[in-house]
């Protein structure tokens, strides 16, 4: 297991979980944070054994506070305080934007139980997760408006497409931070749960998915839902569907998939992300920082 210094990464049992660990700081994000969760999922890709992530925060205030206004080295902390020419310079990039295409690419599922306090990064970084549960005691805020920036973490093509643009606009807009009934009306969260039951219910959840599901089977459907919803046309989302139909229904887990549903037994599917996703996975072309 990897050796970090600002999060933990456990896998027991098919699930991996991943916690943000700067407690004394509410879990504020950092360069080192975004680092080392972009290898951690690196890592839960690579491995085999995961078939679902919980992003979590330690302790019971805050699961990410936002940015580090404070940052031990003395920088910038929104951006880079290099010099550029050219505002293609790599060095332009936003780190919670590097953080959050890393997990919109995950071939595994992603769940975030929000235990705490939720600022600005705390809140952006969520948007590519696939399930988002949170304690009652969870607050959220994008109060970038408040502090003289905009939203990052590509969270303006995220939050729209969960939450709808008025609502989007208006928390965007506003920079109040608003509690966790509002996220759950706004469809930011899919439930609410006292702390004590929320890290059992994201588990439970977890544990639906890997003990049920086709771990490739599951690594395409994220990526269609992902990817084929912002499509001009539903003929190009039935081209994906039909060569992915079409390959998987000769595959090793669609034989096991049927038969288990016969014998009326858990499944135990053989097939593995890492060496039998379809030969036109990835469909689509990634594109570059320009």
């Amino acid at each position: 297991m990897p050796d970090y210094s600002q999060i933990k990464l456990d896998i027991a049992d098919g699930i991996a979980t991943l916690t943000l660990n700067r407690p004394e700081k509410m879990n504020a994000f950092t360069g080192t944070m975004m680092n080392e969760m972009i290898d951690a999922f690196d890592h839960t890709d690579a491995d085999d054994s995961v078939r679902a992530v919980i992003v979590t925060g330690a302790g019971d205030r805050a699961f990410c506070a936002g940015a580090d206004l404070t940052p031990d080295d003395g920088g910038r902390v929104f951006a880079s305080g290099d010099a550029v020419e050219d505002l293609s310079d790599p060095r332009v990039r936003d780190g919670g934007g590097l953080l959050t295409l890393r997990m919109f690419k995950s071939k595994k599922p992603v769940i975030g139980a929000i235990n705490g306090a939720a600022v600005g990064v705390g809140v952006t970084m969520q948007l590519p997760m696939d399930i988002r549960l949170a304690s009652t005691k969870a607050r959220f805020g994008l109060v970038f408006a408040r502090r003289g920036i905009v939203p990052e973490a590509a969270s303006s093509w995220f939050l729209p497409r969960i939450v709808g643009m008025p609502q989007a606009l208006e928390w965007c807009m506003t920079g109040r931070v608003f509690d966790a009934q509002e996220a759950l009306r706004g469809g930011l969260v899919r439930s609410l749960h006292e702390p004590d039951d929320l890290m059992p219910a994201a588990v439970a959840l977890a544990r639906e998915i890997a003990d049920n599901t086709s771990a490739v089977s599951v690594a395409m459907t994220r990526a269609m839902l992902w990817h084929n919803a912002n499509l001009t046309h539903p003929m190009e989302a039935h081209r994906v569907d039909s060569r992915a139909i079409f390959t998987l229904s000769r595959g090793a887990d669609m034989a096991e998939g049927v038969a288990s549903f016969l014998e009326k037994r858990a499944p135990r599917y053989p097939g593995r992300v890492s060496s039998d996703m379809p030969s036109f996975y990835p469909w689509w072309t990634e594109p570059g920082w320009e």
